[in-house]
């Protein structure tokens, strides 16, 4: 069998608009600029985000109201599923796929739900692991919980920190919504409604030759 991996913001949820803004009255709370806030959230966790842009705050406090925004975002925000999410993820085989995510399951569902999206069997978020991206500790325990070999699993990133989280836990690693190919990836896609058939057929094992582009 092949199973399919996927990230959740920015892959599968359209939520760019979201973190930013959640990131920025973040920063604003603290007296910080929130360009310089967001740019610096973008590379890191958020514990790692608040340690080299306020050192001087405790980061239980920092995170504590990180996640009071963002618990209000999923309740009260303003995103959608990516064109061909729902069609996708309806259309794969229970029990071949998972959520792969450095955001929490609670807000994850919440989202789903809102958008109508499946959510699957598996999920791996924030609190299910002490590495997050890009250490293929996430991708890894998400093929181990569905009992798939890490050379049969195909991740779908659109970031970076992602796509070496996949490349580094030995799978088939595929960017999308992207304007350009992430950095190492094996096959890229503008938009997740190109990779559609494409990520179809890798779940019905075509020849590997068709996984090359």
């Amino acid at each position: 069998m092949r199973y399919v991996l996927f990230d959740v913001d920015g892959t599968l949820i359209d939520a760019v608009d979201n973190q930013r803004l959640v990131w920025h009255t973040w920063a604003e709370r603290y007296g910080l600029d929130p360009d310089e806030v967001y740019r610096v959230a973008l590379r890191t966790r958020p514990v790692e985000t608040f340690a080299q842009v306020a050192p001087d705050q405790d980061p239980r406090e920092c995170l504590a109201a990180l996640h009071e925004l963002e618990d209000e975002d999923v309740r009260d925000g303003s995103y959608a599923a990516f064109d061909g999410a729902s069609e996708l993820l309806n259309a794969l085989e229970s029990g071949t796929w998972a959520l792969v995510t450095s955001n929490y399951e609670h807000r994850v569902r919440g989202r789903f739900a809102r958008t109508g999206l499946p959510v699957p069997k598996v999920v791996v978020d924030a609190a299910a692991v002490t590495e997050g991206k890009p250490s293929p500790v996430p991708y890894l325990q998400a093929a181990a919980q569905l009992g798939a070999k890490p050379e049969d699993c195909l991740v779908i990133e659109d970031a970076p920190s992602g796509v070496q989280s996949g490349l580094r836990a030995g799978m088939t690693v595929w960017s999308v919504n992207t304007p350009a190919a992430v950095n190492g990836v094996h096959r890229h896609f503008g938009s997740l409604r190109d990779a559609v058939q494409d990520i179809l057929a890798y779940s019905s094992e075509v020849h590997p030759d068709r996984l090359e582009g």
